[in-house]
């Protein structure tokens, strides 16, 4: 299993990749299938990440994430069931 550090390795690069895909690997499982989606309170800059693997579902969270030019964040406003459609229920490594 990847460490928490690991994972924040990957996520610096595929969020340095923004608003593009990235095709990098995951660090648990080496599959080129990593996720990214951030929500966000209404128009702030910054939000929360949930960054995993759609090949093994392990992944991390990071808060307080500033939101890339480009990047669509989901609404912290909008009910549960639609700022966490499309985020499979992962293992977070912490």
């Amino acid at each position: 299993m990847a460490s928490f550090d690991e994972w924040l390795d990957a996520y610096e690069v595929v969020y340095r990749t923004l608003p593009a895909e990235s095709d990098h690997q995951c660090p648990n499982c080496g599959q080129r299938t990593l996720r990214m989606v951030f929500t966000a309170p209404p128009g702030a800059g910054y939000g929360y990440v949930s960054f995993w693997c759609d090949t093994c579902l392990e992944g991390i969270h990071v808060s307080r994430a500033p939101v890339p030019a480009g990047v669509t964040a989901l609404s912290t406003a909008a009910p549960i069931e639609e700022r966490t459609r499309g985020i499979p229920n992962c293992r977070l490594v912490t």
